[in-house]
């Protein structure tokens, strides 16, 4: 590793001297670019991350130079990648600048996959807020790109978010339109039932009675195989129990449920937030009489 970080700083030396020299403008960017490109190599081989990302980000500023504006974007590409190993804020810059160069050259399909790479850095960071604001802008360009699988996985993680920050009403939206989407769909109309109950979990935190109901009426409308699924007796029984007031009735329907078909974290997450509203209406009603 030590000889690979000598070579790579030998290179990176060299590429520098170049630039400084005379001679012509481009043969020069272009000689300089493949000194840059072999020291990040080097300094990749050496596990010496923020060195590498530092020489992309040169190596991009010499294909600038000579206008070759894919691999410039793939330079600070590879520059993020390096900064993800160390720094999540200098990958998430590079990925950006590498997105407004695809944006500017017209590789929409690019932009769109570093969009959402950009949105699972900020996952990764628990930035939730940053985490839909570029899972919505991956979800558009893959959708105007008709790549409608990815544009659906990038809504769906805008709406398991969007309910995680009490925006229910956003999340039933994409769920109830990703599920309407799917119904035409061979491959994917066997997902519908789950999206629906997605959707009706975030009706049920609404605490909302009449919307439920109106929706689980929907939902039978919109899918008419629904009302004979796990899924639809799930919400149908929880909007009973939410009706009646009775939270021991709530917690027998969700461990039937959990015991069939597992529960993930964040439909647990969720159905928890219901059965505290429940529980919080029976102490309300308790202190009454």
């Amino acid at each position: 590793m030590a000889d690979q970080l000598a070579r790579g700083e030998e290179f990176e030396a060299k590429a520098e001297k170049k630039l400084n020299s005379w001679g012509f403008f481009s043969s020069k960017h272009e000689d300089a670019a493949d000194l840059f490109d072999k020291a990040a190599n080097s300094f990749k081989l050496a596990k010496a991350w923020d060195k590498a990302g530092s020489t992309y980000i040169k190596l991009a500023n010499c294909y600038f130079k000579v206008e070759s504006k894919h691999e410039a974007a793939q330079a600070y590409v590879d520059a993020a990648h390096c900064y993800k190993k160390t720094n999540i804020n200098e990958a998430v810059s590079c990925l950006d600048k590498a997105v407004n160069i695809f944006c500017e050259i017209g590789r929409l399909s690019m932009a769109a996959r570093y969009f959402k790479e950009i949105a699972e850095l900020h996952e990764s960071e628990q930035n939730i807020e940053q985490a839909i604001v570029y899972y919505e802008k991956a979800a558009d360009f893959f959708a105007n790109e008709e790549v409608t699988t990815s544009a659906n996985q990038c809504r769906q993680k805008v709406a398991q978010f969007a309910a995680q920050l009490e925006q229910y009403q956003k999340a039933i939206d994409i769920y109830e339109d990703i599920a309407r989407q799917s119904l035409n769909n061979n491959l994917l109309k066997y997902g519908v039932k789950g999206h629906l109950l997605n959707a009706g979990i975030c009706q049920l935190c609404k605490a909302d009675d009449v919307a439920i109901t109106n929706a689980l009426e929907r939902y039978q409308e919109l899918d008419p195989t629904f009302s004979g699924t796990r899924e639809y007796r799930l919400l149908a029984d929880i909007a009973d129990s939410v009706e009646q007031e009775d939270v021991g009735k709530f917690t027998d329907v969700v461990k039937e449920f959990d015991s069939m078909t597992p529960l993930d974290s964040w439909k647990t997450t969720l159905l928890l937030r219901v059965k505290e509203k429940l529980k919080s209406k029976e102490l309300e009603e308790d202190d009454l009489t």
